[in-house]
């Protein structure tokens, strides 16, 4: 499922020395229906939206990791890619993704990627988890590594030329 393009106003920037103002608040409901639909289609309950700098609403999406069977199906992965395909870096750089709850790391490393300006979220990933019931919790994963730096590194300085920073093994 493509995320939905909008391309309507929600209410004029105001200008504010909040992080968070009425108009980013208004935003993040939208994004916060948009979870209770996703909770309400058997979805994980996470929704998000992309607007632009002038407050039109450039595309909204909502989880469907299960319906896709996507693991990868999350609405901020999903925006931070439509924003590669569709908007310059400058466009992005003046987007603001208002989404229900805090990106995890995969989301948030396409947000940057993409270069979005600027994320808002309603849960933190803390309290997020502080809702969700003990047993469906992920089970942990062992990481092991860094190993072979120097030959791992090469790829990288080829693609880098300008890197000169020597990985210690």
């Amino acid at each position: 499922m493509a995320p939905a393009a909008m391309g309507r106003a929600i209410l004029p920037a105001v200008p504010d020395n909040r992080l968070v103002n009425e108009r980013d608040e208004a935003l993040l409901r939208r994004a916060i229906e948009l979870a209770a639909r996703a909770g309400q289609a058997g979805e994980r309950p996470f929704g998000s939206l992309l607007v632009a700098a002038d407050g039109t609403v450039l595309v909204e999406d909502h989880n469907t990791v299960n319906s896709e069977r996507d693991i990868s199906a999350h609405p901020e992965l999903k925006l931070a890619r439509w924003a590669a395909r569709e908007l310059t870096p400058d466009t992005a750089a003046n987007v603001t993704m208002y989404t229900s709850c805090q990106p995890c790391g995969m989301c948030a490393t396409a947000i940057e990627t993409a270069g979005l300006g600027r994320v808002v979220f309603a849960l933190s990933a803390d309290q997020f988890f502080a809702l969700v019931p003990a047993g469906s919790a992920r089970r942990p994963v062992r990481y092991d590594g860094p190993a072979l730096l120097a030959e791992a590194s090469e790829p990288v300085r080829r693609h880098h030329p300008t890197f000169t920073e020597s990985p210690a093994d």
